[in-house]
Parts: structure tokens; C-alpha cells; sequence
């Protein structure tokens, strides 16, 4: 119920503010899978929840649980911590656990926020977990969420978000040891599509904001 409540008041909030739109929402899968979003922003994390109303468990990074407060809110939240190098493999354990109970999770594959059109360096864990647990990895690009502020007609007015999704990469499950190149293939067919998602939604996003998505303010 926590993480439903604030779910439609932040995704709520990110339509009003700033018009998000969500193309091939129908390719998101029944079953459980691996949300795969390119990573411009903070803000890219609870619009990434714009894709489902279903409940998923994010992978954020172990600072965000500084504080009492924040650190009860993210668990509420259902979200696990993480280390920045990408070597977690206490978050991997507990990301594993929910794809078998059924919930989605989301893995930032960039691991941290970057800049520009082209995605930085790809981690393996949403490689990893896919093929091990046999589930589908949906990228899912979204544009406009680097730069909030634009200027339309010289005046500052908040980005248009745009959030597309991809089709899903069917991944079988590996029992056993899982091969380094089959991690590395899916990892490339991975940032092949989540490079065309994020190209899309950047594009869209400009269109939708007057042309001028990248002049930030």
C-alpha cells in the first residue's frame, strides 16, 4: 500500500509537471522482468514507475539510506541498496529473491547518472540476473529528464519527459555457471536497444518541447 500511495502521487505529480507521455507501454511483459532505463536524472527514478502501476524493487545506491527518516521511506519502498561499483552481491542476492517471489525490478545498467545521447559503459547485473533467473530485460529510454528547464520562445517553462519503451530481450535461464560471453552478448544487445529507446525519447522530447529540449536554463 506504501509504495502504491506514493506511486500515483509521484507519477501524478511528474504528468502535471511535466507532461509525461509513455510510448509501447504494451510491451511492458505480464510476468516478472528487468527494467532497464538509460539514467540522466534523479528524477529518472520515479519516472521510470510511469511505465506499470505494478510494484517494483529498485536498485539505488547505499548513500540515498542516510537518516532514520530516508532510510525507513526507501525500504517502505521496497528499494535495495546498492554499492557504486556495480559489485553488490548482497543486493544481487535480494534482487534474485523478489524476481522469484514475482516483482519486477529495476537496474539502472549505466549505474549512475551520465550525460549526453549516447549511453556510458553498460554493468552486467541486469545481464546476469536475467539470465540466471530466465526473466526479460525491457529497456527503456527516457528523454528530457537531463535538462528540466528549457526555454520555449525565450521563456524558461519545464521540459516535455518522454519515456519509451523497447522490446523486450528474451533471455533463457542458465542453470550452472553462467559464461562470460553470454553475459557479454546480451549486454550488447542490451545497449543496442537502449541506445534506440533513449535516441526516441530525446527526440520526442525536443519535439514535444519546441525544438529546444537542450538549451537548459
Amino acid at each position: 500500500m506504501f509504495y502504491k500511495f506514493w506511486r500515483s502521487v509521484i507519477v501524478a505529480l511528474a504528468y502535471a509537471v511535466f507532461g509525461v507521455k509513455v510510448r509501447g507501454r504494451d510491451r511492458v511483459p505480464k510476468g516478472t522482468f528487468i527494467l532497464a532505463p538509460s539514467h540522466r536524472s534523479t528524477l529518472d527514478i520515479p519516472l521510470a514507475a510511469t511505465v506499470t502501476g505494478r510494484r517494483m524493487r529498485f536498485m539505488a545506491k547505499r548513500q540515498l539510506w542516510h537518516g532514520r527518516f530516508w532510510s525507513w521511506v526507501f525500504d517502505e519502498l521496497g528499494a535495495v541498496p546498492v554499492d557504486r561499483d556495480g559489485g553488490d552481491r548482497a543486493a544481487l542476492r535480494v534482487t534474485e529473491t523478489a524476481l522469484l517471489e514475482g516483482e519486477p525490478v529495476v537496474v539502472f545498467p549505466e549505474g549512475t547518472r551520465r550525460e549526453g545521447a549516447e549511453l556510458g559503459p553498460l554493468f552486467s547485473g541486469a545481464a546476469y540476473l536475467a539470465l540466471k533467473q530466465g526473466v526479460p530485460i525491457l529497456p527503456v529510454g527516457i528523454g528530457g529528464s537531463e535538462e528540466i528547464i528549457v526555454k520555449r520562445g525565450g521563456i524558461p517553462l519545464f521540459s516535455r519527459v518522454c519515456v519509451v519503451v523497447g522490446e523486450p530481450i528474451v533471455c533463457e535461464r542458465t542453470d550452472g555457471t553462467i559464461k562470460r560471453s553470454a553475459i557479454t552478448a546480451t549486454n550488447e544487445e542490451l545497449r543496442a536497444r537502449l541506445q534506440a529507446c533513449l535516441s526516441e525519447a530525446i527526440e520526442w522530447s525536443k519535439e514535444r518541447s519546441g525544438g529546444q529540449a537542450g538549451e537548459g536554463v
